[in-house]
């Protein structure tokens, strides 16, 4: 009885099993090995694990084998960079870790020496590192290659699965098996084949060979004949049954900047990965690599810049593609949108100054959603294309294409493709079960007629493999299976284009919201809190220094090295707080640099204004600045501690010399144990330690429905995967309120400010909260200090507010972004956690009320009542995430008309970066403001010393989709360039306004 197709593609495997054995004709041992200088032998283990060793050897080769079959083999217990000297002087580089252990050598003679971590790709330590293997082999070509083509045979089979081109393939393969010469002497054949998993669960097997007999040259040739009509074989099929489909093969390396392992680690993974890839190059033509990240050719051109001088070449040569044109792969959910534009133009201008070329395409294959502010960014830094594969690992919905145009909230749109390979997405593999299943997915096969995949071993680094490069060119004789071939992003986004000329490709219009990795927004609260900080720092710090030399102070310095420190930790696995311990104590620590350097400019920019302004009587001086486009409340916090809140007003972009003696407060500011009130609000607090009342006095309107800033904790915040990434939907089945507080007083009661303070504990954790109202305040603040020692908890703060909407209002980077309350369809309930900025607003047409904060992104908006979560507790992968103390504020923000009528905008600026002040002497009183903006009100984004030549660069955008007039007012000799787009060129715009919704605005000024 036949056997089935089955059952011969199980026999086929075996067969195809025992080939392998035979892959060499012979084998010898590399002795003499050194670990740190001193001996170690053959299956030793490491004296230590400690950091990076050194292992050293001298090698020769069998003068009898023939140079070009040698390979060498390494397996030394961890990841390592290995470096081959020859006599003449000549070296070579590779990466060594679990998918590249096997090398060609360029001569018989050489010594190795190596720098080896004891850890595999994804950062696991290995605990008993040991040598495993240190040998050369003689390669038997033609089995290999057989060996090699009959796998691809099997794998094309199983994947076609009923395809009809089938039963032919296996009648080739089979064929092939049956005309081999095949050794069958008992020593050698058991010997040869001990390693075998079958073989090793023999009870005891007998006395083994040590260096068993490989294939006799006729044997070899046999298999060489086999291979030959193989392929001829296919080559016939292929013109019955043509290929399926086309795939654009780009090598890849995703190498995550951190994430299961500190950067430290990462600039070693860099330089394996990078030699590695170029030596493909050197022994393929066709071979293509990609690698994204200005950062890491940043970090080669300081460490190893022979290693950069050697990629110039190959980018030169084309085989090289630099792509992606930002200074990493960040998260765009919680940079501010000038961060998002600091990635491009530093991303851009060094591409083109390091390589000579500007990208066209954003590569971000991992990150964990996209902004809908991206599209007009890209576009205004030369890019039109985008490139992701995260959308696929969406839970519940997926967007319907994966050829489109993806629509920002401006309007711009970026041409963007996304395939679905299911073997490892982005870290794909050069084989038929990866291509058939690929094209199968790709749903843009009838408008375009080639899907991109990216191939190689990636997160920690590797890259594409020498049999991956030898399996593409075997594979174009397949029949049936996708045709597929070796290229460059650029020219496959290049075809793209030009179908999306001819044809129309549907549109995604806003956000790219991925239903997956929510707690991403809440994870290691330390270092988004500092993130958010030192982005504010730089900012205020260019501004600062702008506005003095805008009234005659000097040039001010670029803070591009600070900013990229901050770029560096916008990485999707640094900020999204996915990472281990010692990334963010390195994070913490980095920010913290540049926290102190901008606090530093902040401070010599203020000195160098108040110089510029004019002298009078006043001697004790506080000289305040507003760095932003809204007139501001004159609050500031005196050098001995003093909290001043007065009537007086700070004038946009302005600096403002006050006589401290002539300060008051602003009336009305009252407080008693349970309440708060000033001229603008009236707080009540409960005895369960919430707010019971926010009564809004201009509109006579109650803002809390019930109470608000409820705490709760969820001690069931435990995903089924991904801990530190992800919050389940149904998290919130079971809950605990703290609503028994240790402690309700009033702890200040001054004339500018009052306090009630709120302790509560939870467990092993306490939370404190002070409700600061000062004299001139519009909004409640809730300084909170959590000392948290609980793991697997979510704390959140909910808010019940007296108004009703269909939708609310996120802030977002350059604008906003509007999201149901209610849960109508699936798309909807699956936005239970989504970013915010600075705020979240639900309004009625003509009240509403904000939730503002400095320091949290995880927010939900349902029915009635904002939430935003606070602190988590994961265990993996730093089981100490947020352990600890931690302080931030968020503030309950009642007003009249809608968010950007009642000014929730302005507040959110001044939370999060208060007016600038210094105190001084022999000042005249009065506002000085070198720069006002005026018309349609707008938001400020930045204003910075220009990239190139003299001038400032200001920055501008619409935040809530409005259109109008807009002009500029600057000093005398002054003057303002044509628009700008944000690589600081001159650009057209479009638009019959002077600025357009959420449109990104940029001028030059410049003195006349």
């Amino acid at each position: 009885m036949p056997l089935t197709i089955a059952q011969r593609l199980d026999r086929l495997k075996v067969r195809i099993a025992e080939l392998a054995h035979w892959r060499d004709r012979q084998s010898a041992a590399i002795d003499g090995w050194t670990f740190e200088g001193e001996p170690i032998g053959h299956h030793q283990d490491w004296p230590h694990r400690q950091g990076v060793v050194h292992f050293a050897a001298t090698a020769e080769a069998p003068e009898a084998w023939p140079l070009a079959d040698i390979r060498l083999q390494l397996d030394l217990g961890g990841e390592s960079l290995i470096t081959l000297s020859y006599p003449d002087g000549e070296t070579e580089t590779f990466g060594l870790d679990p998918y590249h252990q096997e090398f060609p050598v360029k001569g018989r003679r050489f010594s190795i020496a190596t720098e080896t971590v004891a850890r595999f790709p994804f950062g696991e330590p290995n605990r008993a590192p040991r040598l495993n293997r240190a040998r050369f082999i003689w390669l038997d070509g033609p089995a290999h290659r057989l060996h090699l083509l009959l796998k691809q045979v099997a794998e094309a089979i199983e994947v076609l699965g009923e395809h009809e081109v089938v039963p032919h393939l296996m009648d080739a393969a089979e064929h092939a098996l049956r005309s081999l010469d095949w050794p069958s002497d008992t020593a050698a054949y058991i010997s040869r084949t001990s390693g075998a998993v079958m073989q090793q669960k023999i009870w005891e097997l007998p006395e083994l060979e040590a260096n068993p007999a490989g294939l006799t040259n006729e044997q070899s040739a046999s298999a060489a004949t086999a291979f030959e009509a193989l392929t001829a074989r296919l080559k016939e099929l292929q013109k019955r049954f043509p290929p399926n489909g086309e795939l654009l093969l780009t090598g890849h390396a995703h190498i995550d900047l951190a994430w299961l392992w500190p950067y430290r680690e990462t600039r070693r993974k860099m330089r394996r990965t990078f030699n590695t890839a170029l030596s493909l190059m050197e022994r393929s033509d066709d071979f293509r690599f990609n690698q994204s990240t200005a950062h890491y050719y940043a970090q080669m051109e300081e460490e190893d810049p022979e290693l950069l001088d050697r990629i110039k070449k190959k980018v030169a040569d084309g085989k090289w593609e630099t792509v992606g044109g930002m200074w990493v792969e960040p998260d765009t959910n919680m940079p501010t949108g000038e961060s998002l534009a600091r990635q491009v133009l530093y991303g851009q201008r060094y591409f083109e100054k390091t390589f000579g070329t500007r990208h066209t395409v954003c590569w971000l294959p991992d990150c964990f959603g996209f902004s809908g502010a991206l599209p007009q960014i890209l576009r205004q830094g030369g890019i039109d294309s985008f490139f992701t594969i995260k959308v696929n690992w969406s839970e519940t919905n997926h967007i319907p294409s994966d050829l489109f145009w993806w629509k920002g909230l401006d309007g711009s749109q970026v041409l963007t493709h996304t395939f679905d390979n299911p073997m490892q997405g982005y870290n794909g593999f050069v084989q038929a079960d990866c291509y058939v299943p690929t094209w199968k997915n790709f749903r843009g096969k009838t408008q375009h007629d080639t899907s991109l995949l990216a191939v190689g071993y990636g997160d920690g680094g590797g890259g594409v493999t020498p049999e991956m490069v030898e399996r593409e060119v075997q594979l174009r004789d397949f029949p049936a299976i996708p045709q597929a071939r070796w290229g460059t992003v650029k020219s496959y986004y290049e075809q793209a284009h030009r179908t999306a000329g001819e044809k129309n490709l549907p549109v995604w219009d806003g956000e790219i919201y991925l239903e997956l990795h929510r707690a991403t927004l809440t994870s290691q609260s330390g270092v988004k809190r500092k993130h958010r900080q030192a982005e504010r720092a730089l900012i205020t710090a260019e501004t600062i220094t702008s506005l003095a030399h805008m009234l005659g102070a000097d040039r001010p310095r670029s803070l591009e090295a600070d900013w990229r420190v901050v770029l560096k930790n916008e990485f999707h696995d640094i900020l999204p707080g996915s990472s281990i311990r010692e990334v963010y104590q390195d994070a913490e620590q980095e920010l913290d640099g540049v926290i102190e350097h901008a606090k530093a400019e902040q401070a010599g920019g203020l000195q160098a204004l108040s110089t510029k302004l004019p002298k009078g009587g006043v001697g004790d001086a506080l000289v305040v600045v507003n760095p932003s486009l809204a007139a501001r409340p004159l609050s500031a916090t005196l050098s001995d501690g003093t909290a001043i809140a007065a009537a007086d007003l700070v004038a946009p972009l302005s600096v403002a010399v006050f006589d401290k003696g002539s300060l008051k407060p602003a009336g009305g500011l009252k407080a008693g144990p349970d309440r708060l009130e000033n001229d603008h609000l009236v707080v009540g607090i409960g005895k369960d330690g919430a707010v019971s009342s926010l009564l809004h006095k201009a509109t006579g309107r109650e803002a809390v429905d019930g109470s608000a800033n409820q705490l709760w904790v969820y001690p069931a915040d435990k995903p089924r995967n991904w801990d530190a990434w992800d919050i389940d939907a149904d998290y919130a089945e079971k809950a605990v309120r703290l609503e028994s507080p240790d402690s309700i007083a009033l702890v200040e009661d001054g004339p500018h400010r009052a306090a009630i303070r709120v302790v509560y504990r939870y467990r092993n954790s306490s939370v404190t909260q002070t409700y600061v109202l000062t004299a001139n305040a519009r909004r409640l603040d809730i300084e909170t200090t959590i000392d948290w020692h609980d793991r697997r908890t979510l704390l959140r703060t909910l808010n019940p507010v007296a108004a009703q909407a269909r939708k609310a209002t996120f802030e977002c980077a350059f604008g906003i972004v509007e999201r149901a309350t209610h849960t109508n369809t699936s798309w909807e309930q699956a936005m239970f956690e989504a970013v915010a900025h600075r705020f979240v607003d639900i309004s009625e047409p003509d009240f509403g009320v904000a939730l503002l904060n400095n320091a949290k992104y995880g927010h939900s908006a349902r029915g009635n009542v904002i939430g935003m979560s606070l602190v988590r507790g994961p265990i993996y992968p730093d089981p100490l995430a947020d352990e600890g103390e931690q302080s931030f504020t968020y503030a309950l923000m009642p007003h009249e008309g809608a968010w950007h009528e009642g000014g929730v905008l302005d507040e959110a600026i001044d939370l999060n970066q208060p007016l600038v002040s210094a105190e001084a002497s022999g000042l005249s009183a009065g506002t000085f403001a070198p720069l006002a903006v005026t018309g349609i009100p707008v938001a400020f984004s930045g204003l910075k010393p220009a990239e190139e030549g003299d001038g400032l660069i200001l920055r501008l955008y619409e935040p809530a989709g409005r259109r109008g007039k807009l002009s500029l007012d600057l000093p005398s000799g002054w003057a303002a360039s044509q628009p700008l787009n944000i690589l600081e060129e001159p650009m057209e715009r479009k638009g019959p306004a002077d600025i357009m919704p959420f449109e990104i605005r940029t001028w030059k000024l410049k003195k006349a």
